[in-house]
C-alpha cells in the first residue's frame, strides 16, 4: 500500500474508531487518497458520506450534522481555496461550540512559497477560530502505519469534543500527500507507488544556485543567453505589463516557447513566431523531446496548468532559470540555477533562428494541423476553438480554472490579435468565477467580455449572478459547458476505467442543477445550443446585458479526446 493511502485509511479508521459517523467530502486531487477511505468505510457502513460540490456548503452541512449530536463530523477538502471556503462554518462553529474537524489536505511543505499550483501556506489559515490545529508530516515509506497518524486523529477528536477543555469546537488537521494518490488496484502490486518511493531515495534534487548577488538582483543586469539550445516556458503573469515584456523578450531572441493561454499570445505578423501553437502539447511527445531536449530552460512567471511543464523541468542535466514578477519565484520542482526579475528581460536587437529553435517551430505548425482536424465534432477543446474564432475583435475571455483553461489549451493554437485571455490562476480554483467574469465586464463596458467555464464552476458561484434591483448589471456572455460533472478528473488518473467504481460520485459529483431553470430564477436568459455552428452565430454578437449559453457535453468522451490528442501529436512528430 502506497503511503497517501496508509496514512488516509489510518486517519479516518481511527476517527470512526472514536466515534465519528459522519463525513462530508467535496471533491478534489489532492484529498484523493481520503476519499477513497471514506468511500470504502461508508460501503462497509462504518460511517455515513455526504458529497457536497460547494465547500462553503459542507462546512455548514457538517455544522448541522454535529449541532444537535454534538459528535464530532469530518470535512474532507482539497488544498488552496477549498480549504478557506470553510471559513464561515469555522467561525459559526467556533462561536457556537460545535464540535468540528476539518481534514484538508495539501501538497507536500517543500512546495509552499514556490509558486506551486493550489498551494498555500493552509496551516494557521483559520487564526484563533479553531480549539486546535495540527499538521502531519508527509507519509513517506513502505513500512506500514506511522504511530503519529492515529495519535494525531486522537488529539483532533479531543480537542473538537472539548473533553479536556470542556470548549468543544473546530478544529484542523493538515495532511500533505505525495503522489500516488490513488489505491493499487486489486491485485496491483503498487508499482507506481514504489518507483515514486525509488526514485526519492535515489535521487539528488538540484538545489538552487543564485547565479548573480543581491546588488546584481537589484539593478536587474540583463538576462544573457549563450549558444546552449534554450526554450522559455512563460506561466501567469501579474499584469499586461509583464506579459507583454515576456512575449517581446522570447520573441527577438528566437525561442522557441511554451505559454500558457493567458494573456495576448498572438504574435507580429512576421513569420516564423517561436510562441508555439498549443503550448505544451509538444511536450507530451517523448520521444521526439528525447531526440530534441534543450539544455536549458528559462521560466518565466508561474506555469501551473499541465504536468508535463513540470515533468520537462525535472530532466537530468537540464539547467533552469527562473524569471519572477513578484517576491516569491516559482520553483516547485527546487531545480532553479539562476532566479532574475522581470526586469532583466531587456530587448536589444534580435537573435537568428537556429536549427535547434526551428525544429521545434516546425514540430509546433505540425502539432497545429494535427489538433485542428475534425472541427465539426462537438468536444471541449472544439467547443473553445468555436468561442475564441467567433467573438469579436478585441474582446476578453475569462477561462473557468478546470476543464476549461485546459480546453483553450488545446484548442486554441492562438489568440486572435487584441483579443486577451484571463483566468484566475492565484490559486487556481473554481470558486468565484462567475463574479470574477461579472467583475471584468463591469471594469470594461467598451470591450466585449466573454466566460467560458465547465458546469461545477458555473454552479458553484451562482451566487454571482444575484445583482440587485439598480445595480450595474454587466454587458456578458457565459458558456457554460454541461458535462454533469467535473471533466478534468475524466482526463486524470482518477478516469480510468479501472478506478469507475468511486469516480461519478466522489470525483465527477455531478450537481443534478438544471442550469436554465437556474438562470430563470435569477432573472437571465440561457439558452442551449446544440453544434458549434450554432454556438458561433451566438457569439459572434457582442454582449448586451448578462446572458448564458448552455453546450451539452458527454463526461464520458473527454478522456477519449484527451488521449486523442496525444496520439495525434506524437503522430504528427513521429517522422520528425
Amino acid at each position: 500500500m502506497n503511503p497517501s493511502t496508509a496514512c488516509a485509511r489510518a486517519l479516518l479508521t481511527e476517527l470512526t474508531r472514536l466515534g465519528l459517523r459522519e463525513v462530508a467530502i467535496c471533491p478534489g486531487s489532492r484529498s484523493a487518497p481520503l476519499a477513497y477511505a471514506a468511500a470504502e468505510l461508508d460501503r462497509q457502513g462504518r460511517l455515513r458520506m455526504h458529497v457536497r460540490v460547494d465547500e462553503r456548503s459542507a462546512g455548514f452541512l457538517a455544522l448541522g450534522l454535529a449541532k444537535v449530536s454534538r459528535r464530532p463530523a469530518v470535512i474532507i477538502t482539497t488544498s488552496g481555496t477549498a480549504v478557506a471556503n470553510l471559513h464561515p462554518a469555522v467561525l459559526e462553529a467556533h462561536h457556537a461550540q460545535v464540535p468540528m474537524i476539518v481534514l484538508s489536505a495539501d501538497r507536500p511543505p517543500e512546495l509552499r512559497g514556490t509558486g506551486a499550483n493550489q498551494t498555500t501556506v493552509q496551516p494557521g489559515l483559520f487564526g484563533s477560530s479553531i480549539r486546535w490545529s495540527g499538521e502531519l508530516g508527509t507519509p513517506e515509506g513502505r513500512d506500514g502505519e506511522d504511530a503519529s497518524w492515529r495519535s494525531t486523529a486522537a488529539r483532533a477528536w479531543v480537542g473538537a469534543m472539548g473533553i479536556f477543555t470542556g470548549h468543544p469546537g473546530p478544529v484542523h488537521l493538515n495532511v500533505p500527500f505525495r503522489d500516488p494518490l490513488t489505491p493499487p488496484l486489486p491485485g496491483a502490486d503498487d508499482v507506481e507507488g514504489k518507483e515514486s518511493a525509488g526514485a526519492r531515495e535515489t535521487s539528488s534534487p538540484k538545489v538552487a544556485v543564485f547565479e548573480h548577488p543581491a546588488d546584481r538582483w537589484a539593478t536587474g543586469s540583463p538576462l544573457t543567453l549563450d549558444e546552449r539550445d534554450t526554450i522559455a516556458v512563460i506561466g501567469d503573469l501579474p499584469d499586461d505589463e509583464a506579459r507583454e515584456r515576456a512575449l517581446r523578450w522570447v520573441r527577438a531572441n528566437r525561442l522557441p516557447t511554451v505559454t500558457e493561454p493567458m494573456g495576448d499570445l498572438a504574435g507580429p505578423s512576421d513569420s516564423p513566431d517561436t510562441v508555439l501553437p498549443h503550448g505544451s502539447m509538444i511536450l507530451t511527445a517523448t520521444r521526439w523531446l528525447d531526440a530534441h531536449a534543450p539544455q536549458r530552460v528559462i521560466v518565466i512567471g508561474r506555469p501551473t496548468l499541465t504536468r508535463s511543464v513540470g515533468a520537462l523541468l525535472r530532466r537530468p542535466g537540464l539547467d533552469v532559470d527562473v524569471v519572477t514578477a513578484e517576491p516569491e519565484w516559482t520553483d516547485p520542482g527546487h531545480v532553479a540555477t539562476a532566479v532574475h526579475p522581470i526586469r532583466a528581460l531587456q530587448t536589444e536587437g534580435k537573435r537568428e533562428l537556429t536549427p535547434f529553435a526551428s525544429a521545434w517551430v516546425d514540430a509546433g505548425e505540425q502539432i497545429a494541423r494535427a489538433l485542428t482536424a475534425n472541427e465539426t465534432i462537438v468536444t471541449g477543446p472544439a467547443i473553445a476553438r468555436a468561442v475564441s474564432e467567433a467573438m469579436p475583435k478585441g474582446s476578453t475571455l475569462f477561462l473557468g480554472s478546470s476543464s476549461a483553461a485546459r480546453d483553450h489549451h488545446l484548442g486554441v493554437a492562438r489568440t486572435p490579435v487584441g483579443s486577451r485571455v484571463i483566468a484566475s490562476r492565484g490559486l487556481a480554483g473554481i470558486d468565484g468565477c462567475v463574479s470574477t467574469a461579472v467583475g471584468l465586464a463591469l471594469s470594461d463596458p467598451d470591450t466585449p467580455t466573454y466566460a467560458l467555464v465547465g458546469d461545477l464552476t458555473f454552479v458553484h458561484d451562482s451566487g454571482g449572478l444575484t445583482i440587485g434591483p439598480g445595480e450595474p448589471t454587466p454587458d456578458l456572455t457565459i458558456v457554460v459547458v454541461d458535462d454533469h460533472g467535473g471533466g478534468i478528473f475524466a482526463t486524470l488518473e482518477y478516469g480510468e476505467p479501472e478506478r469507475a467504481a468511486h469516480f461519478d460520485r466522489v470525483f465527477a459529483t455531478p450537481s443534478g442543477v438544471d442550469i436554465e431553470t437556474l438562470c430563470r430564477a435569477h432573472g437571465y436568459p440561457c439558452a442551449t445550443v446544440e453544434g458549434l455552428d450554432v454556438l458561433a452565430r451566438e457569439i459572434a454578437a457582442p454582449p448586451r446585458g448578462l446572458k448564458i449559453l448552455r453546450i451539452p457535453l458527454d463526461l464520458s468522451g473527454r478522456r477519449a479526446v484527451s488521449e486523442d490528442s496525444r496520439g495525434k501529436v506524437a503522430g504528427a512528430l513521429s517522422a520528425s
